[in-house]
């Protein structure tokens, strides 16, 4: 069970992932929350009596050290500020070539810099600020990423700051709101221990679809899916609160999204 959980952990970080980077975010930022994500699961779910966990057994479920339990739980509290997580290499080299003196001209704007040189160079400015990462492949993503373009004596910096997405702020929180939804449910139904009914989930998918027919299946689903959308939404609002002396709301809905995966995996099975 723990190896295909692992597994499907891995298949579902694929494409968060893909946003991560697109977004700027860094492994060691997520490393930091995944751990901050353990220990606050672990102290308010695996109490006893209703109490929250004490730090010895939050380090015996995840795994991390006692030391670190105290640090990220006083984090989450408030008693001890988050820890300074390096940005990825690329926005370490903008910063350096923005505020290192070496790398300014004389009104302390970013130099253009040559390729070549020991000193006041893109070699120099990598080898500070990139670490070991290839200085060619670097300077070759800085160019891809439209952060620097060449003239004629050397390169010439763009951008201050590396944020790669230009997602709009709401996609990107509707995004978490629909992983979690959906991983709220698939954890419900995988409890041993549930004490109410398994949650409705299912999907309708092939992997033997012929590509001709990918628009019209996407316009069918948006369809018929708005279409139960609607129906569903009609229904909620014909049952929620309506006074003070009803009993608690509670949050319920049904989510619906398109699946399309180019990969061909199946093929003649």
């Amino acid at each position: 069970m723990k190896q295909q959980l692992l597994a499907a952990c891995r298949h579902l970080l694929a494409p968060l992932v893909r946003v991560l980077l697109r977004g700027g975010v860094t492994s060691a930022e997520f490393a930091e929350l995944s751990k901050e994500t353990f220990v606050e699961v672990a102290r308010r779910d695996y109490g006893i009596q209703g109490r929250q966990t004490n730090n010895s057994r939050v380090a015996l479920l995840t795994g991390l050290s006692r030391r670190e339990v105290t640090r990220v739980r006083d984090v989450l509290i408030g008693e001890a500020p988050a820890p300074e997580l390096r940005a990825s290499r690329v926005a370490q080299v903008l910063s350096g070539w923005h505020v290192d003196a070496e790398f300014l001209d004389g009104s302390g704007l970013p130099r253009v810099l040559p390729v070549r040189g020991a000193t006041r160079s893109i070699e120099a400015l990598l080898k500070r600020y990139a670490g070991d990462l290839p200085h060619g492949a670097c300077l070759k993503e800085l160019q891809q990423l439209g952060l620097v373009e060449k003239v004629r004596s050397g390169f010439r910096v763009l951008a201050r700051d590396y944020v790669r997405s230009t997602a709009d702020p709401d996609i990107v929180r509707q995004l978490g709101v629909a992983l979690h939804d959906h991983a709220a449910t698939l954890a419900h139904n995988v409890d041993a221990n549930r004490t109410e009914p398994a949650r409705f989930e299912g999907m309708a998918t092939t992997t033997r679809l012929a590509p001709r027919y990918a628009r019209a299946f996407a316009e069918l689903a948006a369809q018929k899916a708005q279409a139960l959308l609607e129906e569903m939404d009609a229904w909620l609002l014909r049952h929620e609160v309506k006074g003070p002396g009803e009993p608690s709301a509670i949050r319920m809905g049904l989510g619906v999204y398109l699946i399309k995966d180019s990969n061909r995996r199946g093929r003649g099975k």
